[in-house]
């Protein structure tokens, strides 16, 4: 797979699922939000975690910097 996220993405993504795990482990979330919102978290740390997002291949989208190696 081509890595098509940039180092402030990962970032930004990584700090989302961090809150919404707060968010989900001190009870500010329950019900359907939480589980919608738990499993958007997985998705992030997951996608961060390979550096490549599958929703951004279909419209070439990338945040990595031009001359990072792949």
């Amino acid at each position: 797979m081509t890595k098509n996220m940039g180092t402030p993405d990962r970032l930004a993504r990584v700090i989302v699922a961090l809150a919404i795990g707060v968010l989900l482990l001190t009870g500010t979330l329950t019900g359907t939000a939480a589980w919608i919102l738990g499993i958007l978290a997985v998705v992030f740390l997951l996608t961060s975690a390979v550096s490549t997002c599958p929703l951004y291949i279909p419209f070439k989208i990338s945040t990595r910097k031009k001359d990072a190696v792949q």
